[in-house]
């Protein structure tokens, strides 16, 4: 960081995570058009972490699929993270891809004092492992439960009382995208219009839903596609 007058500005870490379904139910459409959903958004990214220079945005993602691997295990910053695309197959082991995230929110590795983590999860189907085990593990860390937690649902079969849960407030709802363009636009939402919510300094925050830890902006408004297009 340079030098400025009077000393550096302190800067603190926001931790994103992207948490990817890459089941075998998401072969095809839907996994294209997550990935470049997520490509698109990065450029976005950037320019909000640009935007509030007190906050350095990291950027990991976790796929699940028969088990939960790191698809970027480094926390990178913003300005240097490449999106690198996921393939589809298998099952939906979304317990144990929030058990991976938890083990990372630990003090340490995850500083004292850092903005509130943002996780966002997208998923078309139900766990096949055991979800509530790896909430609870979530949970159980204070990052986790200091974090934005935002879930999108693509298409008419994910379980959204899951997704619900995971999020932990009924203020905030699943995000439902039933076509490409509404992932798209979700996608970004969650990861420019949420994170600059998540990285504003306090001063500059208004009042927030009971738990809610960041005050959020509406997501986006979307149509629905044709029919040749809903999932």
């Amino acid at each position: 960081m340079p030098k400025l007058p009077g000393g550096p500005l302190a800067t603190r870490p926001l931790h994103f995570f992207f948490i990817a379904d890459c089941s075998s139910s998401m072969t095809g459409d839907k996994i294209q058009s997550l990935n470049q959903a997520i490509r698109e958004s990065i450029p976005h990214m950037r320019e909000v972490a640009r935007g509030n220079p007190n906050a350095e945005v990291l950027v990991r993602s976790v796929a699940f699929a028969n088990g939960a691997q790191w698809h970027h295990s480094q926390a990178t910053n913003i300005e240097q993270f490449e999106w690198t695309d996921l393939s589809a197959g298998g099952m939906t082991a979304m317990g144990r891809a929030l058990t991976l995230v938890a083990d990372v929110l630990k003090t340490p590795p995850m500083p004292e004092r850092a903005l509130p983590p943002v996780l966002v999860l997208v998923t078309d189907g139900a766990p096949t492992d055991d979800f509530d085990s790896g909430l609870r593990t979530l949970m159980a860390e204070p990052w986790g439960k200091k974090a934005v937690r935002l879930a999108i649902a693509i298409g008419e079969d994910a379980q959204l009382d899951v997704l619900q849960r995971f999020i932990g407030h009924p203020e905030l709802q699943p995000l439902q995208a039933s076509n490409a363009d509404q992932l798209v636009k979700y996608i970004r939402w969650a990861s420019t219009a949420v994170l600059q919510a998540a990285s504003a300094p306090a001063s500059q925050t208004q009042a927030s839903p009971q738990g809610v830890n960041v005050p959020l902006p509406p997501p986006p408004p979307t149509s629905p596609g044709g029919a040749g297009d809903v999932w």
